[in-house]
């Protein structure tokens, strides 16, 4: 009886290796290429399109009455989303006081503002001066100190700062109660130990660590503001679109002053988008171990080689 080498049965006996056959996705590929031909149907209506009168939309991108709504543009969004950060983060704090007198009233401007067309509150404001001529300010049902006339005081721009930023406050407030209510309850408990007062724990322990839940929606709240802004042309403040309004109710090119509009407002989304990927890079350094690179960051990995991580 022979025998048999043991490593000459085991090879005999071991199993095939399997040969693993990665699956189709021919709906992705159909999918592709019908995205791919309307995409270029678009690129090719835009280019082909004689009446979109591209010449005029250049020469209109830096027209001085195009820049000067521009700036006004910036500045009504600047404006309107300071009043509603900080009045929407007083608000947070308000709904979460343990007094019944404090909860409500912020539940009642919250429930007001946000159960309101921004439209019918910017159109408020400006007419309000026709109702109430003067404004007083003193000892309440006493006498008054400070009197002002009302057209003087709610102009075309500060209608549409309290309307647009009195309405931002009453979102920005359940932002930021969403933000403040992510941060352990220990990290409070902790700070009251110490001793530390109750705005202290706030603006140094709660708030900071908020900022990382807080900064996402609140840059999507601020490209909807830059949006939003446009309706400062219902109540005849030339902003980006009212600029645009006036232009081409005098030459009738309503199609390339929109094209110009639109690309003004896309270039500023675009830096908006920039601001808020940074700042949330910023405040996520505590929760994430490595940084995703920044474009500059890429940009020296093309072009001379370097490794992407750190956080610089």
């Amino acid at each position: 009886m022979t025998s048999v080498d043991p490593g000459v049965r085991d090879a005999h006996n071991a199993p095939e290796d399997i040969k693993a056959v990665p699956v189709r996705h021919p709906g992705r590929w159909v999918a592709a290429a019908v995205l791919a031909v309307l995409v270029a149907q678009l690129v090719h209506f835009l280019v082909a399109t004689s009446k979109l009168r591209w010449d005029v939309v250049r020469s209109y991108l830096f027209n001085h009455q195009i820049l000067v709504g521009l700036e006004r543009t910036v500045l009504l969004t600047v404006g309107c989303m300071a009043i509603g950060v900080a009045l929407g983060v007083t608000l947070a704090v308000m709904r979460m006081s343990p007094n019944p007198v404090v909860k409500s009233v912020a539940w009642l401007y919250i429930w007001f503002f946000r159960g309101t067309p921004v439209l019918v509150q910017l159109l408020f404001w400006f007419f309000l001066p026709t109702v109430i001529h003067s404004l007083s300010f003193g000892v309440p049902f006493g006498p008054s100190i400070v009197h002002a006339d009302a057209k003087t005081v709610i102009t075309q721009l500060w209608s549409v700062l309290l309307g647009l930023g009195l309405n931002e406050a009453a979102y920005m407030s359940e932002i930021a109660r969403a933000g403040i209510l992510s941060v352990d309850e220990g990290q409070t408990e902790a700070a009251q130990a110490l001793g530390m007062r109750r705005v202290q724990t706030l603006r140094r322990i709660v708030l900071p660590q908020a900022m990382r839940v807080i900064i996402p929606p609140t840059g999507n709240e601020t490209i909807s503001m830059l949006k939003t802004t446009s309706l400062a042309s219902t109540i005849g403040y030339l902003e980006l679109l009212g600029s645009a309004q006036l232009i081409y109710a005098r030459n009738y090119l309503i199609i390339p002053l929109l094209l110009t509009v639109s690309i003004w407002y896309l270039v500023l989304t675009s830096v908006s988008y920039v601001g808020q990927y940074y700042l949330e890079r910023r405040f996520g350094r505590g929760t994430a171990r490595d940084l995703p690179p920044t474009p500059l960051q890429r940009l020296r990995v093309l072009g001379f080689g370097r490794p992407a991580g750190g956080l610089g």
